[in-house]
């Protein structure tokens, strides 16, 4: 990432607000209500391997900075009545997708490891006995470290799980203590040098900046301790102030949020290091070591982009389980109801707890394809792409390729004949490139965040 070019004129003319396209369009297109038949008949009609999310709702207690769907408890027991509904959920879809082998399965949350060891196992009973996980390939896991003894570490690699994402967000104590996550870096350095003792196939840590009392070197403290505990990926996810929406994030205290300048320094600063220890940019936020199955995805072009992010599975073909999850299907997306009572009611009624969906356009499709190569490889080959399709790539993308032209001109793209190339220096902004083949932007443009 030695091109990347740290202009003040190109951050200020591109840090636009815009989506991060895990999905084309993004879930703000989705309407209520929506055909249940739709998802059916779409699931019976699909072929080839199925991705799995699951969303565990459940936390011990409330991070501040934090705008995932969850629910704060320290009641385990809501666990249980959790398992027994996501129990119904699965055996509506099992005669819906018992001709697809499962590849990947995901817990995220919330804390997926609010769950004591039984109910973990009870959860992957439940996975066994309602899909064909017989040629599973890759089970991972979003871990609390605060919520994960090393004894259930354990008890998750004999349940078959070879991936682990441990959530680091700082190392900083001042910053730990005003986002109210306070975790132990021996913790974290026990369970990840446990994780890689156990044999775990992959282990990702994820890091935030933009955070409360961040600065330019204690923040580099904490990406140089990761880097030390040498993990096959890092995410370095950019913090969202939106207290508007997040109740929570109202007790953070404004003044104490580095500035949009010192922002960009901390992301400029964490690039450079961790490029340097060897990581590979992946794109957006990121980086994993070459020998790491997501670098060879994308050096191979094979990488795809769903809910989950960067990920060597389910770009089309992902089914979410639980409340508030998001399934894309073969052109169909579809959201759960996002609140538990409500989750719960479907479940009591028989029925699959669908709240919205969006049947993606033959455009749509276009579109989404386009700017999944684009955010994943950084490159089309539009030659290949018109054939495809059976369009006229300069008449179709017309108004596209005229958005595009301030990124040409500033070298950030490269339009060759039967080519268009992000440059490394316009990696850092491919969110604001592939805006210009987003139809639907302007209509929510300010729900997002800064693209950096």
């Amino acid at each position: 990432m030695s091109g990347i070019h740290w202009d003040p004129a190109l951050i200020a003319k591109y840090n636009i607000h815009g989506p991060r396209y895990t999905s084309y369009p993004t879930a703000l297109a989705l309407q209520a209500p929506f055909d249940t038949t739709i998802v059916q008949d779409t699931l019976q009609q699909s072929s080839g391997e199925l991705s799995l999310y699951l969303h565990l709702p459940f936390c011990h207690q409330l991070c501040y900075y934090c705008g995932c769907n969850k629910v704060i408890t320290r009641h385990q027991h809501k666990a249980d009545r959790y398992l027994d509904a996501l129990e119904q959920e699965m055996a509506m879809y099992q005669p819906l997708v018992a001709h697809r082998p499962i590849g990947q399965i995901h817990l995220g949350g919330g804390t997926p490891t609010f769950l004591t060891e039984q109910q973990l196992s009870r959860l992957m009973q439940m996975f066994q006995q309602h899909f064909d996980c017989s040629d599973l390939d890759e089970l991972s896991i979003e871990i609390d470290p605060r919520s994960c003894s090393l004894e259930k570490l354990a008890h998750l690699r004999k349940l078959g799980f070879n991936r682990v994402s441990f959530g680091v967000q700082d190392f900083d104590q001042q910053v730990q203590i005003t986002i109210n996550r306070v975790q132990d870096a021996d913790l974290i350095r026990q369970l990840v040098q446990a994780s890689k003792d156990l044999g775990f196939g992959s282990i990702n840590l994820d890091l935030v900046y933009g955070l409360p009392y961040q600065q330019l070197a204690s923040f580099q403290q904490t990406i140089e301790q990761v880097i030390a505990l040498d993990p096959d990926r890092i995410s370095l996810f950019s913090y969202a102030h939106l207290p508007a929406r997040f109740a929570a994030q109202r007790k953070l205290p404004e003044q104490s949020l580095p500035d949009a300048s010192s922002k960009l320094q901390l992301l400029q600063m964490s690039i450079a290091h961790l490029t340097e220890a060897g990581y590979q940019f992946i794109g957006m936020d990121h980086f994993a070591k070459p020998s790491d199955g997501l670098a060879r995805a994308q050096r191979a072009g094979q990488l795809q982009r769903n809910f989950q992010g960067y990920t060597t599975h389910g770009q089309n073909a992902l089914l979410g389980l639980g409340v508030s999850s998001i399934s894309q299907v073969d052109g169909v997306l579809w959201q759960h109801e996002k609140d538990l009572p409500d989750y719960y009611q479907a479940m009591e009624s028989g029925q699959l707890p669908l709240a919205k969906g969006f049947v993606l356009s033959k455009d749509d499709c276009i579109r989404a394809e386009l700017i999944a190569e684009l955010i994943c490889h950084f490159e089309l080959d539009t030659a290949a792409f018109a054939k495809k399709w059976q369009l006229d790539f300069v008449s179709y993308f017309a108004d596209s390729l005229e958005q595009l032209r301030p990124f040409i001109e500033d070298g950030l793209v490269e339009l060759k004949p039967g080519t268009i190339q992000v440059s490394e220096a316009g990696r850092l902004w491919v969110r604001s490139i592939c805006s210009a083949f987003d139809v639907y932007l302007q209509q929510g443009q300010q729900r997002y965040s800064k693209v950096v």
